[in-house]
C-alpha cells in the first residue's frame, strides 16, 4: 500500500491524516488492492456491497444502464475518488448503479462497516476519516445536484451550456478540459450524441465556444458578467 501514499495524500478521504495513519486506517478498514482491466466492471447493479472503492490508478465510470444497452453515465472517478460510498455504508442497500473501468485501472477496496463502529483503540485519526467520510457523501451529493440541473435543461443546447458554464465556473477558466469524450459526454447528459456534435458545430459557427476533442473556450459577451473571476 505504501506505494500509493501520494495518491492517498491528495484524497479527501484522507484529508489531515499523516501518512502512518493512513496506513494504519488501511488496515483497519481490511484494505484490499485489485486491478481490472478496461470494460472490466467492478460493480454490478443489482448486488450488494460492504466496500466502497478508491481509484489510485485510471479511471473508471458510475453509470446506469437498461437491458437494451442505454447508457446514462453519472460520474468518471480518477485517481484519489471513491464509488459506491451510500451503498456500502448501508448494510443489504442493492446497488441501482454498475462502476466500469474506463481504462485499467487499481483499486483499493475499504470496509466502510469498519468505520462505522467504535475502534477498540478509540484512535483520534479514525474518528477524522469518519469526519472525512461525511465530507465526501456531502460532495458527492452536490456533483449529482449539479448533473440533475443539467439533464433537467430542456434542449440539447441548453443542457451543453449548462454544462460547460458549470466546469468553466469551477475551474475559474473560460479555457478548461472536460473528463469526458464525446460520447460519455452524451451519456452523460442524457441527449443523442449526433444532436449534441450538431449543436457543437452550431455553437461554434455562433462563436459561443471553441473546441478541440475535450478541450473548450467559452466566449462571453463583454457587458455580461460571467462569474468567473480572470
Amino acid at each position: 500500500m505504501k506505494k500509493y501514499l501520494p495518491i492517498l495524500r491528495t484524497s479527501p478521504f484522507f484529508k489531515g491524516l499523516t501518512d502512518n495513519e493512513i496506513l494504519s486506517i488501511l488496515h483497519c478498514v481490511n484494505a484490499a488492492t485489485i486491478s481490472r482491466k478496461r470494460d472490466s466492471y467492478i460493480f454490478r447493479a443489482g448486488d450488494s456491497t460492504e466496500v466502497m472503492g478508491l481509484v489510485v490508478a485510471g479511471c473508471v465510470l458510475v453509470i446506469q444502464e437498461d437491458l437494451w444497452g442505454h447508457r446514462n453515465i453519472l460520474s468518471k472517478c480518477h485517481a484519489g475518488d471513491f464509488f459506491g460510498e451510500p451503498y456500502a455504508a448501508s448494510p443489504g442497500a442493492v446497488l441501482n448503479v454498475s462502476v466500469v473501468a474506463d481504462e485499467d485501472c487499481d483499486i483499493i477496496l475499504l470496509n466502510v462497516q469498519r468505520l462505522l463502529v467504535s475502534c477498540p483503540t478509540v484512535c483520534e485519526h479514525h474518528q477524522k476519516l469518519i469526519r472525512n467520510l461525511v465530507g465526501v457523501l456531502a460532495n458527492k451529493i452536490l456533483i449529482l445536484n449539479d448533473k440533475i440541473t443539467h439533464v433537467g435543461k430542456r434542449t440539447t443546447r441548453d443542457k451543453l451550456l449548462s454544462y460547460l458554464s458549470s466546469v468553466s465556473i469551477r475551474q475559474a477558466s473560460l479555457s478548461f478540459d472536460i473528463p469526458f469524450d464525446r460520447q460519455q459526454l452524451a451519456d452523460y447528459l442524457c441527449i443523442d450524441r449526433a444532436a449534441m456534435s450538431s449543436e457543437i458545430s452550431k455553437l461554434q459557427k455562433e462563436g459561443l465556444i471553441k473546441t478541440n476533442r475535450n478541450h473548450f473556450e467559452l466566449t462571453v459577451c463583454n457587458d455580461t458578467d460571467s462569474g468567473i473571476k480572470m
